[in-house]
């Protein structure tokens, strides 16, 4: 078993590396303040593409949603961040703000676990983008963070998610009844998790480079 990991909150913050797709160069790097007005306007525009997949909160769409409400979730954020509970992550395309990937509920020994969520805006999706993006956050997680297991839950209708999951290896372990209030209704949920030892040499996004000379040949 390799090395673990030292330091507080290992791997965090960080920007992490990128990869080349034919729609762009993605990245990642901590939410900022000054995402406020994309993520608003990504969002308050995408409500049909994202809301059928999110908790169900107090207030319309557009209000949780306005560049005034940003302020106080970066600050929640970035505290999640500091305290080592999560890794909160814009995820960029050539620079420009798409979406967000963030890795939660981080539990450190014995478990070395967590589970990953995100959203992509719906002008760039189905070009890859969250497939690579999730790809980069969980190499880093079992890498400069110390992580062991990273898990998602998807409801079962959300079958672009589950393509991003199975593309990247990982494994559906099982189906939760009633698990989570989604637009407005409790929801089944399937679970899918990878583990350190399923990762391929080279990593998740490494296999995708792999994947994509393959289908250019």
């Amino acid at each position: 078993m390799p090395d673990r990991p030292s330091g507080r909150h290992p791997g965090w913050p960080a920007t992490i590396g990128s990869l080349q797709l034919p729609a762009g160069l993605v990245a990642l790097r901590p939410v900022r303040l000054r995402d406020a007005t994309p993520w608003s306007t990504i969002r308050v525009r995408d409500e049909r593409h994202l809301a059928p997949w999110e908790p169900t909160m107090p207030g319309s769409w557009a209000q949780r949603n306005s560049a005034a409400e940003w302020p106080g979730r970066w600050m929640q954020l970035r505290s999640a961040g500091r305290r080592g509970v999560a890794l909160p992550f814009a995820v960029t395309l050539d620079g420009r703000f798409v979406g967000h990937v963030m890795i939660g509920n981080i539990v450190r020994e014995p478990l070395l676990s967590a589970y990953v969520g995100y959203w992509i805006d719906a002008q760039a999706a189905g070009s890859g983008i969250i497939t690579a993006a999730v790809a980069l956050v969980v190499d880093h997680c079992f890498g400069p963070v110390g992580l062991h297991r990273i898990e998602a839950t998807v409801r079962p209708e959300n079958e672009a998610s589950i393509r991003v999951l199975t593309k990247l290896g990982f494994r559906q372990e099982g189906l939760l009844r009633r698990y989570l209030d989604v637009d407005g209704a409790w929801r089944d949920h399937l679970v899918y998790a990878v583990t350190i030892e399923e990762v391929p040499h080279g990593g998740l996004a490494g296999r995708l480079v792999t994947q994509g000379r393959a289908q250019r040949a």
